[in-house]
Parts: structure tokens; C-alpha cells; sequence
């Protein structure tokens, strides 16, 4: 089974709970190009995907471990 197929979508709900995130914030950090793109899942629904959300919070505590 290939990576693609064992990705799943975060709606916004779990990522701001994963990242201690307002919807405010992600969707500032996104606009600044700091934060992953939400996909469009039909309709009014849109999703992150999950190994994305999760790398940006790696990269975030690397970060936060190198200060």
C-alpha cells in the first residue's frame, strides 16, 4: 500500500486540538504561507491532511529546540 493511500483529512475542529491553534490564527499563518493549505473536499468542506498538520508541529518544536 502506497503512502497515498494511508493519508487521511483533518477537519478544522482536530487541527486547531492537535496544534493549540485558533481558526483565526491557522488561517493567518496559511495566508503567510506558514502553515499547510487546506483541500477542498466538496461543498462547503474542506480538510488538512494529516501528515502535513503533523510535519508543521515537528517542525514547529525543532524549531522551538534549536532557540
Amino acid at each position: 500500500m502506497s503512502a497515498e493511500m494511508n493519508q487521511r483529512f483533518m477537519r478544522l475542529p482536530e487541527v486547531k486540538s492537535v496544534t493549540g491553534l485558533s481558526r483565526s490564527h491557522i488561517y493567518d499563518l496559511i495566508s503567510r504561507g506558514e502553515f499547510p493549505r487546506q483541500y477542498k473536499l466538496g461543498g462547503r468542506a474542506s480538510g488538512w491532511l494529516e501528515s502535513e498538520v503533523s510535519d508543521w508541529v515537528c517542525l514547529q518544536i525543532a524549531i522551538s529546540s534549536s532557540r
